[in-house]
């Protein structure tokens, strides 16, 4: 029965990533219903989504060459530093901790998803200096690798403000900095035994099949349909969280 569970909550987080974003509003959530530790169940859930982001940024390979390519080695460095120390901060943070802290992750990442146009047209016009923008990136990789709820919203606008370029070329490059300081993160993890290999197998899958079904829906449900389901989703599983707490 919680290898349905999960496969269908994997399967609902890879249709929304792949739609809108927000998959681990419900991949947390689902691995908590079942027992699992919340600080190994977001670095299990983690490890589940991840070829959702390397495949995405793969796909999205000649919007990337089209970015500041002369900057990417040094971008990359600074995702993989900051990806490495949020996922140590996540092992030496205790379980009773981050139990308390997961709901307002939750909500946190919710509230930016909802706040995400905002943010975005906020972002537009406005250049932060080099050294800004690097302390930047290392702060939203350094959150990514404790918990990844929302990072791509985070990397997006921090790309509008620091980088020059249409919108697909940021958005390429914000999947291959979620890229890198998720894989990073999920070595950490792996090498801390925070990875429950049979649940993360069981919704790798689960991600994966969502995956192509939520690229489909994404063509025929309206983004501001896509963006309410999401941020309903969030509230829902952020209220889960607190009473699990």
């Amino acid at each position: 029965m919680s290898e349905l569970l999960l496969l269908a909550a994997a399967f609902g987080a890879g249709m929304l990533n792949a739609a809108a974003g927000g998959g681990s509003f419900l991949t947390l959530p689902a691995l908590v219903s079942v027992g699992m530790p919340a600080a190994v169940a977001n670095a299990t859930g983690t490890l589940a989504l991840l070829p959702g982001y390397v495949t995405g940024a793969w796909a999205l390979r000649r919007d990337i060459a089209r970015s500041e390519s002369g900057s990417l080695a040094g971008l990359s460095g600074i995702a993989l530093a900051g990806g490495s120390a949020g996922a140590l901060l996540l092992l030496w943070t205790s379980g009773a901790v981050f139990r308390n802290v997961a709901p307002w992750l939750l909500l946190f990442a919710t509230a930016l998803f909802l706040c995400a146009p905002i943010m975005l047209r906020a972002a537009r016009g406005r250049m932060l200096s080099p050294r800004a923008a690097a302390a930047g990136l290392f702060a939203v990789s350094l959150y990514g690798g404790y918990f990844n709820g929302g990072v791509g919203i985070m990397l997006l606008a921090l790309l509008g403000m620091s980088k020059r370029g249409d919108f697909s070329a940021l958005n390429g490059l914000k999947n291959l900095l979620s890229g890198v300081l998720t894989v990073v993160a999920v070595v950490v993890y792996v090498a801390g035994g925070l990875v429950e290999w049979r649940e993360a197998g069981v919704m790798a899958v689960g991600a994966t099949m969502g995956g192509f079904a939520g690229a489909r829906l994404a063509r025929r449900v309206p983004a501001v349909v896509m963006r309410a389901v999401v941020v309903l989703v969030g509230v829902s599983m952020s209220v889960f969280m607190f009473l699990k707490a």
